[in-house]
């Protein structure tokens, strides 16, 4: 049994020191390939992305490079998540812009001209968010909490009797 082994082993260890030159070849052409195709890859990903037009939220330099003609409004702070996911439904490019040159500061919205419709739609379909959102009164959760503070602060404190019976 232990001879068996050693022969396989030995005959495994002179099967592998038996590259010929056609061996070596082979397999430094399958790498070269390989490498030429990863290399390729690479730059075809490069040139999509550098063709590909950006949607959605984006910088005003991007927005204004695709020369289309670009629009602003005025947006309060109060919600510009809000306002970001509703652009987003309708598909709307946009950027957002802080203006700090006036108390409070400003942010402006710049839009694409050609999505002027859709914007509009969008800021109907916001504000009405917002109007339903007061409307239903719910209060923040602040609010609430400095109430529910006022409420305890109120309450007299427990008076404590430490008196013990001992009973036999």
């Amino acid at each position: 049994m232990q001879e068996e082994v050693e022969n396989r082993t030995v005959n495994f260890a002179v099967s592998m020191t038996r590259l010929t030159a056609r061996g070596v070849i082979a397999a430094f052409r399958i790498y070269m390939q390989h490498r030429s195709n990863v290399k390729r890859n690479k730059e075809v990903k490069r040139q999509a992305s550098e063709t590909a037009i950006p949607h959605g939220k984006q910088t005003v330099k991007e927005l204004i490079g695709q020369n289309q003609g670009v629009s602003n409004m005025d947006i309060a702070k109060t919600d510009l998540r809000g306002f970001e996911k509703v652009a987003r439904k309708y598909g709307v490019d946009y950027a957002i812009r802080k203006d700090n040159g006036a108390k409070p500061p400003r942010y402006l919205v710049f839009f694409k001209a050609r999505d002027a419709d859709a914007l509009t739609a969008a800021f109907k379909e916001y504000s009405a968010s917002v109007l339903r959102k007061e409307k239903e009164g719910r209060p923040s959760v602040l609010k609430q909490l400095r109430k529910m503070k006022a409420l305890v602060a109120s309450i007299p404190d427990k008076v404590r009797n430490k008196d013990k019976e001992h009973s036999l």
